[in-house]
């Protein structure tokens, strides 16, 4: 069975949020990263850089967000969360995938900590052409893929929610702040977050 080594409040969410969209029988694991569990040699034989998320599925352990979320999507079982080799979407899909660490998180980092740095520079350019580009991926709607959920949603999507909700970064268009809106509405994040609260609360 697959296993999610998890704490509230982190990247571990869009990670639970998209095992709950996929169906897939999973055992959530929690992590106390406030003391230090993240260190322990047992955690870090899973994921050397003592984060959360991690997973590990039979004998194959995973880390980093992003690659979790592609692994789960491409899961035999979780059909549908992921356009398929050959596919014509499968171009799009791979480029929102990358571009919430390539560029969302690293565009939310300047702008809070007030980086200097040359849009030339910059992998991402700067924060205002990333939210320029996001905004512009989602009026469309209603997803990434148009009428097509996908893993991609999951990571471009609860970064935005990070960003408005938590990281009180982003000051969401009403395109931005409508996607999100439909991505709270899922029942597999209402999901997600009743299993968080539980969680936070015990």
């Amino acid at each position: 069975m697959i296993k999610l080594y998890w704490a509230p409040q982190t990247r571990a969410f869009r990670v639970l949020f998209l095992l709950e969209e996929s169906g897939l029988p999973y055992e959530l694991v929690p992590v106390d990263i406030r003391n230090g569990a993240q260190d322990a040699p047992a955690f870090r034989a899973i994921n050397p850089m003592g984060k959360v998320p991690a997973l590990v599925d039979g004998d194959v352990p995973i880390h980093e967000s992003g690659a979790i979320c592609a692994y789960v999507a491409d899961h035999p079982g979780a059909a549908g969360l992921a356009p398929a080799i050959g596919d014509p979407d499968r171009g799009r899909y791979l480029t929102w995938m990358f571009f919430s660490a390539a560029c969302m998180e690293t565009s939310f980092l300047q702008r809070m900590t007030g980086l200097a740095l040359p849009k030339s520079t910059a992998g991402w350019g700067s924060f205002d052409l990333v939210m320029d580009v996001v905004d512009r991926a989602v009026q469309p709607g209603p997803y990434l893929l148009g009428e097509r959920f996908s893993a991609a949603d999951a990571m471009l999507g609860l970064d935005l929610w990070y960003g408005i909700h938590l990281l009180k970064v982003v000051q969401p268009t009403p395109a931005v702040a409508a996607y999100v809106e439909r991505l709270m509405a899922r029942p597999a994040f209402r999901r997600a977050e009743e299993i968080e609260a539980a969680h936070i609360g015990a």
